[in-house]
C-alpha cells in the first residue's frame, strides 16, 4: 500500500522530536547534578549547625549532652553526603548524555567520601579533644 511505504525524504518533525527528547535527557543530567550540589549543601549546612551547637552549648550541662547532640548533626550531613552520591550515581547510570558530557561518577564519590571521612575526623576530635588537650 502507498501508505505504508516510508516517505522519500526524511520527516523533519520526528527527527526535531527526537532531537528534543535528546536535550531533555541532557537537561535531566544537569537537573541531577544540581541536585546533588543541593544535597551536599544540605550536608555542609548540618555539620555547621552541629559545630555551631558544639560552641555555642560548650558548657551545657552535662557536657556530652552537647557532643551528643552536635554529633547527631554531623553524622546526619556524612549520611545525607553518601545517600546523594549514591542517588546521583543510579540516576546518572539510567540517563546518557547526547550533546554535553556530563561530570564523571567518580568526582561524586570523592566528594561525598571526603565528606564523610572529614565528618567522622570531626566527630572523634569532638569526643577525644577537649580545649586543643587530649580528655583525661
Amino acid at each position: 500500500m502507498a501508505q505504508d511505504d516510508p516517505p522519500k525524504d526524511t520527516d523533519k518533525s520526528t527527527e526535531w522530536a527526537e532531537f528534543r527528547t535528546d536535550l531533555a535527557e541532557d537537561r535531566n543530567i544537569m537537573a541531577m547534578e544540581r541536585t546533588f550540589a543541593g544535597w551536599m549543601r544540605t550536608a555542609f549546612a548540618a555539620i555547621g549547625i552541629g559545630l555551631g551547637f558544639r560552641a555555642v552549648f560548650g558548657e551545657f550541662q552535662p557536657p556530652w549532652l552537647a557532643k551528643a547532640i552536635a554529633t547527631m548533626f554531623i553524622v546526619g550531613g556524612a549520611w545525607l553526603a553518601v545517600t546523594a552520591e549514591r542517588r546521583a550515581c543510579k540516576t546518572l547510570a539510567r540517563l546518557d548524555p547526547h550533546e554535553f558530557e556530563a561530570i564523571s561518577t567518580p568526582n561524586f564519590k570523592v566528594m561525598a567520601y571526603a565528606v564523610a571521612t572529614g565528618s567522622a575526623i570531626l566527630v572523634a576530635g569532638l569526643w577525644i579533644l577537649n580545649d586543643g588537650d587530649l580528655a583525661g
